[in-house]
């Protein structure tokens, strides 16, 4: 992103690729919250599973929440996002939030970490499916405070960039869109 004021198009193509992302983290969160305080109001878990609770939320906190997406996938979305409206292609336009994430036009290194981080996800999900509570309210509750972190991340890297500090990540994009 540059140091100059936005056009008005542009923010729409940010916002549109921010709002995607947002909804597909904000809805994560939704189905997976009731799942991970469950063993909580239905007082399920034993005082040792109450501090693998606790020590499992901090350890997300830090790992996911901080280290995953705030030092590096938030920033990173963020200057995807703004180099999507700079130099705006109809179909980058139109799967901005894809695109913004690394699963589309971004360097065959992005290419591969981005899907088989996805992949990977997808896996997880359904081999958690299979967990019983009270330890996939454990894992989910995890998971929550870590994908929470996230957004509030993204929208502070959104913030910032709007204030005119660019995130400090490369972007990733292949060097014709950089």
């Amino acid at each position: 992103m540059t140091a100059r004021r936005p056009k008005a198009l542009e923010l729409v193509v940010v916002g549109w690729a921010l709002l995607g992302v947002l909804l597909l983290l904000g809805q994560a969160m939704w189905r997976l919250t009731p799942l991970a305080i469950e063993p909580i109001t239905q007082r399920e878990l034993a005082p040792w599973q109450v501090a693998l609770y606790v020590l499992w939320v901090a350890f997300n906190a830090y790992a996911e929440g901080y280290r995953a997406f705030h030092l590096a996938w938030s920033p990173r979305v963020v200057a995807r996002a703004w180099l999507i409206a700079e130099k705006p292609r109809p179909l980058h336009v139109v799967l901005a939030p894809v695109v913004a994430m690394g699963l589309m036009h971004a360097t065959r290194r992005r290419l591969v970490i981005s899907w088989t981080l996805a992949l990977a996800i997808v896996a997880a999900v359904l081999l958690l499916c299979h967990v019983p509570q009270p330890y996939r309210g454990i894992v989910d509750g995890g998971v929550v405070v870590g994908l929470g972190l996230g957004v509030l991340s993204l929208i502070v890297h959104f913030a910032r960039s709007l204030r005119g500090t660019a995130p400090a990540v490369p972007s990733d994009m292949p060097l014709e869109a950089a």
